[in-house]
């Protein structure tokens, strides 16, 4: 199993593969991009990305030299004509500098690139909302090596597809950044939070009022206050815990370390760590986490070990009761029995 980890600086890459990352992801808007389409949409996020081919080049060359690969994310869920030639072009040059994979939303595009550079391994994105084993099977036929799936894919969905079909490797996410919407169905993108950030960080405020013009009563207004305040509630942990840390730099929110056992049984062949956008403490914290984990499911820790030093990483089991900073929630549900 090999842990996928996400770059937005060659900085980043020796330090993080010295932690104990095998792969690394990013994302590239060369100024040619930006100055054709006057767009941002290369890849879905309008920062945490490289911005010039001699750093993805090093990129390359500083993973390689630690055993490790780097793929480059292509995962707008739609290109113009004009776009897809040029996402053609940024593969092209991908591939010249020694790229290993490309992550790719478009099942047009995936067919294309695979035919034309079949050097490269071909991932599909989890915003491809593939999330059975007809659409792996899909993926498989249109040149796809690896399915990336969405996030609220279950630990038994996941080793049912990578059951049904053996000959595509399976990539679940088990750290940080959930998706408040499912993200293949969501057409935003993700803003830099001081021109507001991704649309579900939204603060609305709520009124309520009957269809037919009379007045919500005391119990019911006091029901939906209720029910909003747990809504806020979720999202706050969906946020990273409001991007939180402990002391020592942990990050908080989105986990599914507690179900790496699980997915390793179910034969996933990778866990990704979401959050191009973060800062390198935050990416170096996630990897060590997931790797010390790892580690002791490598070595046969059980499954009930393994739960209780994940949940004491940070410490975190009271936001863990709460069900809502699961990936995975199945695994303290199964445990509550």
């Amino acid at each position: 199993m090999r842990i996928v980890a996400p770059v937005s600086r060659v900085a980043e890459i020796e330090p993080l593969a010295q932690a104990g990352a095998n792969e690394f992801y990013c994302g590239l808007v060369p100024p040619d991009w930006l100055g054709r389409f006057h767009a941002i949409n290369a890849n879905r996020r309008p920062s945490g990305n490289l911005t010039r081919y001699e750093d993805l080049a090093s990129a390359i060359d500083i993973a390689h030299a630690h055993e490790a690969t780097v793929s480059l994310v292509l995962n707008a869920q739609h290109y113009s004509a004009a776009q897809i030639g040029a996402a053609e072009e940024i593969a092209g040059r991908f591939a010249a500098l020694g790229g290993d994979a490309l992550i790719i939303s478009d099942l047009g595009l995936l067919h294309a690139l695979s035919t034309r550079f079949p050097a490269l391994r071909m991932h599909v994105s989890s915003v491809a909302t593939c999330r059975n084993a007809g659409a792996a099977r899909l993926c498989r036929e249109l040149g796809a090596q690896r399915l990336i799936l969405p996030r609220d894919v279950t630990l038994a969905e996941a080793a049912s597809i990578a059951a049904e079909v053996p000959d595509i490797e399976i990539e679940a996410f088990v750290l940080n950044d959930g998706c408040i919407f499912e993200e293949g169905a969501c057409h935003t993108i993700h803003l830099p939070g001081q021109l507001g950030g991704p649309i579900c960080l939204d603060r609305f405020e709520y009124r309520y009022r009957r269809r037919d013009g009379s007045d919500v009563s005391p119990r019911l207004a006091a029901r939906l206050q209720e029910n909003d305040a747990e809504y806020e509630r979720w999202l706050w942990y969906r946020f990273s815990c409001g991007f939180s840390t402990t002391p020592e730099g942990l990050p908080y929110g989105p986990c599914g370390l507690c179900a790496v056992p699980a997915l390793r049984r179910g034969r996933v062949a990778a866990i990704k760590i979401a959050g191009r956008e973060a800062p390198t403490a935050r990416k170096l914290a996630s990897v060590r986490m997931v790797r010390s984990v790892l580690d002791r499911v490598r070595c046969g820790e059980d499954d009930a070990d393994v739960r209780e030093f994940a949940m004491k990483l940070r410490p975190s089991e009271a936001h863990c009761a709460t069900g809502y900073m699961c990936y995975y929630p199945e695994v303290l549900r199964a445990e509550a029995r």
